[in-house]
């Protein structure tokens, strides 16, 4: 009779009720493994992927990538071209209309047009005037290829030109990352250049006239980094204070939850209730001004200039129509479910005062955050040396397949870029030999594809296994702050070092189970989202409908599971049992009070909405008052004025502020999600006898008309 007195009146029969356990007083600690299959099997996927790094290590060449490279496939700045660091291009446009483009992103801006490497990139205007001189007077021995000598040679200058051996003009470069970039700020002064020299061909004047414009458009964006990077130099110190500023406001916002949550919800609630009242009026006010006029939906008929819409009667009746449901339903859901909400708020100012006890919970992200960043270091560098590990091919491309024979030079002659030159293709002098691809022929390159694959699993895998280990802990801390019967004097010393450690030595592969789930899901939607993009030319639209089905199918599941496993790891912290066992058990308990869920979720939902939105919002419009001008300092310190974009530095502490409010807002929604498990575990457990107390705050038992019998 007790146990369906104490039990809550939207609870289901969803398995059996909690029992209550004398000798349990929090996380257990007299607990064994967890799992040990999946554990097992996690910790030889990590051996493997160990394996897979060595390999990568062992046989791939970043240097590829790390350093740029001249025509003859050598490396500048090592070997025979120390001390020349740059690589510089006689045509950079010629790269834009490559169409080897992923080529060209794994060798370093690898393009059809003869490059050379430079211990400086060139500063000035030059352009070839002198077609008839000697080649050591019109050209620059240190721009040209290493294979000339101006002094000896015995080609003429139109010759060097031909064989783009020299080249005929350069502009203003700057080096970036090792390669000889136009200089944008000083590429408005060409065509006035190039219009004063003498003798100049009128086709090759017009033809430099038109491509200026086109490397002013196609290098503006790296002009605009390079001023974002100045700003950044500049304004760092002072980005830095306000990501400070928005670590405070948010642990200030969370600890002042315990005395401002019952006002903030209900004023969030009135606020939801005057908007609707509002758009009421709003659509009343307009569907009156509309009264006297003849048009009608079914005079207009069907337009896309939705506007015309917003200018019939229907229109806003529909709307008025709509928002009054709307705010029927939020009224009747307020009256109704208020005792769920006063619920809510007080397991929401328990939490603050759980954060307040542990502090150091609120640093716990930043442990997640550094080991999902060596996960993804390790794969991005492991990926990286994988591309790399085979020796680069290089074949014959015609830069003007219509000129002279040059059809048959369609990139399936292999050649050697150290010995290429006229005489390799006879008959194009605009062949070029150019890299294509890494060599894929032999036992590791055949498997390229595979090991990038187990690559991508093995990361995907390791990220959930590390979110799922921060949850698990936090959830042990919080836990421990519950089921403790006086607070904070029973709260355990070191809770969040004890559930890491009790977390890490018992349930590892409980934790790499549900992560392995997450992942097999994860993989799926990539997988769809793969043959959507290469398919959706072919698509017909019902093969669209489906697909579009499927993902979205695949995406609810994906947040069912994430959900699940939430709960599991929780219930994982408390009693130690298996993921399977705790995620039925999390299921079942959280179903036999599906309302109390559904209102905790949406209340601490808007909550801490408006907690990002006031944290993001206040430090957002403080650093736009600062960048800007608007708020100077004294002195010399900061002048907004030297910036070449103030709103770089205010985006950066946006996205900054938003990243820290969201770190600390989810250890409080772990804490919330932990506390609310638990108090749920309570009511089926306990009855407030002497016996068998209630562990939940008075606050809680006031609202739940309950207490402990035995309490003073």
């Amino acid at each position: 009779m007790g146990k369906k007195k104490d039990s809550d009146p939207d609870s289901k029969e969803y398995g059996e009720a909690a029992q209550f356990d004398p000798t349990f007083h929090g996380p257990i600690h007299n607990r064994s493994c967890t799992d040990i299959i999946c554990c097992v099997l996690f910790m030889l996927v990590i051996l493997g992927y160990m394996v897979v790094g060595i390999i990568a290590w062992l046989y791939g060449d970043p240097r590829h990538v790390l350093y740029p490279r001249n025509s003859t496939g050598s490396f500048c700045g090592i070997d025979h071209n120390k001390g020349k660091p740059n690589v510089f291009y006689f045509d950079l446009l010629q790269c834009a209309t490559s169409t080897n483009v992923i080529a060209a992103a794994l060798n370093g801006l690898q393009c059809p047009t003869t490059q050379v490497c430079v211990s400086e990139c060139p500063k000035i205007f030059w352009g070839l005037t002198d077609y008839l001189g000697l080649p050591a007077a019109a050209f620059n021995q240190s721009l040209c290829n290493p294979s000339i000598n101006l002094t000896t040679t015995t080609l003429s200058v139109t010759e060097i030109v031909d064989k783009e051996l020299c080249p005929f003009f350069y502009t203003p470069t700057t080096s970036v990352l090792g390669r000889c970039l136009p200089d944008v700020t000083a590429l408005g002064q060409i065509p006035d250049y190039f219009s004063e020299i003498p003798n100049l061909p009128p086709s090759l004047n017009a033809s430099l006239m038109n491509s200026t414009q086109d490397v002013v458009n196609s290098f503006n964006a790296k002009d605009v980094g390079v001023r974002i990077f100045e700003d950044f130099a500049s304004a760092w110190p002072w980005i830095l204070l306000g990501l400070v500023i928005s670590m405070l406001v948010s642990m200030l916002f969370l600890l002042l939850l315990r005395f401002t949550a019952p006002v903030m919800v209900w004023l969030l609630i009135l606020g939801l209730l005057g908007a609707g009242g509002y758009g009421i009026w709003h659509c009343y006010w307009e569907y009156d001004n509309y009264k006297t006029r003849a048009v009608s939906i079914t005079d207009i008929g069907f337009t896309t200039n939705l506007e015309v819409y917003l200018q019939t009667q229907e229109t806003w009746l529909a709307f008025l129509i709509i928002i009054a449901v709307a705010e029927a339903i939020i009224l009747l859901t307020v009256i109704f479910l208020r005792k769920r909400i006063l619920i809510a708020i007080a397991l929401i100012q328990e939490a603050s005062r759980a954060v307040g006890h542990m502090m150091s919970t609120l640093l716990y992200p930043l442990v997640t955050f550094v080991l999902v960043l060596v996960c993804v270091a390790y794969w991005g560098i492991t990926a990286l040396y994988l591309a790399t590990s085979g020796a680069p091919i290089y074949r014959v491309v015609a830069l003007n397949v219509s000129q002279g024979d040059c059809e048959r030079y369609n990139g399936t002659q292999e050649c050697d870029p150290l010995n290429f030159n006229s005489s390799s293709a006879p008959g194009c002098p605009s062949a070029r030999c150019i890299f294509i691809r890494y060599n894929d022929e032999g036992l590791l390159q055949r498997n390229i594809f595979n090991l990038q694959i187990y690559n991508a699993v093995a990361f995907l895998w390791c990220v959930n296994f590390v979110i799922a280990l921060g949850q698990c802990t936090l959830a042990g801390a919080f836990a421990s702050y519950y089921w403790a019967f006086s607070k904070p004097s029973d709260i355990p010393y070191f809770p969040l070092s004890s559930a890491f450690i009790r977390t890490l030595r018992y349930h590892v592969g409980s934790l790499a189970f549900g992560a392995l789930i997450l992942t097999l899901v994860q993989i799926v939607r990539i997988l769809l989202e793969y043959i959507d993009h290469k398919t959706r030319s072919a698509q017909n639209p019902c093969a669209r409908f489906l697909m579009c089905c499927l993902k979205c199918c695949f995406w609810c599941l994906e947040k069912f599971i994430k959900f699940l496993n939430r709960n599991a790891y929780i219930m994982i912290a408390v009693y130690g049992k298996n993921f399977c066992v705790s995620a039925k058990n999390a299921f079942f308990l959280l179903m036999r009070n599906i309302i109390r869920v559904v209102v905790l979720d949406k209340v601490t939902d808007l909550l801490l909405f408006f907690g990002k939105l006031l944290v993001v919002g206040g430090v957002a419009v403080l650093s736009f008052f600062f960048f800007s001008g608007r708020i100077p300092l004294p002195g010399e310190t900061f002048r907004s004025e030297n910036l070449n974009y103030y709103w770089m530095p205010i985006i950066t502490v946006a996205i900054g502020s938003y990243l820290i409010a969201h770190g600390f807002f989810s250890v409080y929604n772990m804490c919330v999600d932990t506390l609310f498990l638990c108090f749920l575990e309570d009511l089926e457990r306990n009855d407030g006898s002497q016996e068998r107390p209630y562990y939940m705050s008075k606050n809680l038992m006031k609202i739940l008309n309950k207490s402990n019998k035995g309490a003073k």
